[in-house]
């Protein structure tokens, strides 16, 4: 999209809210060891990652933040069970055509599952979130 928005410089700038439990240095030390190689697979277009213009802001400040938040939202109701167990598909099926993917590949892209979806049980709710997601 460089060509068709004139501001900026291109790189893409990362901006998390801010909220406990995140080490924002542990993170920017986690893109330096992918940059740097110390990982095998790893694909990234390293002079459009901005990692040391990473920052947190509170979560009122930006609308992007309240809409990444949830994104983020109907991803984990997806996958994680409800007190009930039941996980909510719908809204992260809404959201597949804006995920980002490469063919029908969206779990080594546009969403992580850590540890892998094959390294852990899944329910038969979660079988199905990946089985959409191109597991």
């Amino acid at each position: 999209m460089r060509r068709e928005v004139p501001e900026g410089d291109g790189r893409v700038k990362i901006v998390f809210s801010r909220r406990g439990g995140l080490s924002y240095p542990g993170f920017r030390s986690y893109l330096m060891r992918l940059r740097d190689g110390d990982l095998d697979g790893i694909q990234i277009h390293w002079n459009v990652i901005d990692i040391d213009g990473i920052e947190a802001r509170d979560h009122p400040s930006r609308a992007g933040l309240q809409i990444a938040d949830l994104i983020s939202y109907c991803m984990t109701a997806a996958l994680e069970p409800d007190a009930y167990g039941n996980c909510e598909l719908r809204y992260a099926k809404a959201l597949r055509t804006l995920i980002y993917h490469r063919g029908n590949n969206y779990l080594s892209y546009g969403v992580k599952i850590v540890p892998k979806a094959d390294q852990i049980p899944l329910s038969e709710q979660q079988k199905e979130f990946v089985q959409f997601f191109g597991g």
